[in-house]
């Protein structure tokens, strides 16, 4: 499923709704916790004003009640209505509960979708950190290292390397959990630039790990090592080969931890999505009680997996 911002809830809203003027992106650092609070506002506010303004000009009399009905019934058609009010959880009462049913179905939604990116952003977070260890035992290698040792070192680089790139493939997919997500796509740029770097090394011969054997497949965007390069590279400048990934190590270990650190790219999404999880966790009853319940979502198999890795770690309050 797609990876929304919360800007949009306008969209929801019949034309008599609408504000009139096109949506305000915000900014991707924007608290989009702010904006779904001043959609909902919004929502009332204009709702109220078009019921009294409409009211207020109708003629005495039974005119007010014809003129109510007939914007209840304009509304409702704008809306298209579907089947009886309280079968598909629409509040009757509502002057136009269509378009109050439609609201709470796309924040259900929602809600679905924030928890699910946050059991995958920290499924992230993790990963990250795993391919840091990996990168940290490339720069600690001594001298001494023989060239066994730097290649299967290399190869346990590269394996964890494309486990990352597979257990996130189908989350950056379009339509994946993690499609257009900044803090996402940041980590597995820089991550995959650190790799093709022609600058580590380049003071002891070499020209990064590419000299060595390492590239990164443009299509799979997964990993390989030709030993038979590498093997090579040891052979003619083992020094400048051992430098070179020293210092890919060192520098690849630095982006890594940098992704992860506070008030950086990763948790500073993964903190925006705990706090609008936790306003409608604290909200979502009186959304309820004034809009109707609304609409199930439909969860993808993806969104489902991550859900309910989601809900294993925070458990629904009983």
């Amino acid at each position: 499923m797609a990876n929304p911002s919360i800007h949009g809830i306008d969209s929801l809203l019949p034309p008599a709704l609408k504000t009139g003027r096109p949506p305000v992106a915000a900014p991707a650092s924007a608290d989009f916790l702010a904006t779904l609070q001043g959609q909902l506002a919004e929502f009332k506010a204009q709702a109220m004003s078009l019921l009294i303004s409409s009211l207020g000009s109708a003629k005495g009399g039974a005119g007010n009640a014809d003129a109510s009905a007939s914007v209840l019934a304009a509304l409702l058609a704008q809306t298209g209505a579907i089947g009886s009010l309280p079968a598909i959880g629409a509040v009757s009462p509502l002057f136009d509960p269509v378009s109050g049913y439609r609201l709470m179905t796309e924040i259900n939604r929602r809600d679905m979708i924030y928890r699910a990116e946050y059991a995958e952003m920290s499924d992230l977070r993790i990963s990250v950190e795993t391919l840091r260890q990996e990168a940290l035992h490339l720069a600690g290698m001594a001298a001494t290292t023989t060239p066994d040792e730097i290649k299967s070192r290399l190869e346990a680089f590269v394996a964890a390397y494309n486990a990352w790139i597979e257990r996130f493939d189908e989350a950056f997919e379009p339509g994946g959990l993690l499609a257009g997500t900044q803090a996402a796509t940041v980590a597995r740029w820089e991550l995959k630039q650190s790799v093709e770097s022609p600058f580590n090394g380049a003071g002891s011969g070499v020209r990064g790990l590419g000299d060595l054997g390492i590239r990164i497949d443009p299509v799979s965007n997964k990993a390989s090592l030709d030993a038979a390069r590498l093997d090579s590279a040891l052979a003619g400048n083992f020094a400048g080969a051992l430098a070179a990934i020293r210092e890919f190590g060192g520098n690849f270990a630095r982006s890594a931890e940098l992704l992860n650190a506070e008030g950086n790219f990763i948790p500073n999404r993964m903190n925006n999505l705990a706090r609008v999880i936790a306003y409608l966790d604290k909200n979502m009853a009186a959304l309820e009680a004034e809009f109707g319940p609304g609409g199930a979502p439909q969860a993808s198999a993806e969104a489902a997996r991550a859900l309910a890795a989601y809900n294993a770690i925070h458990k629904p309050a009983a």
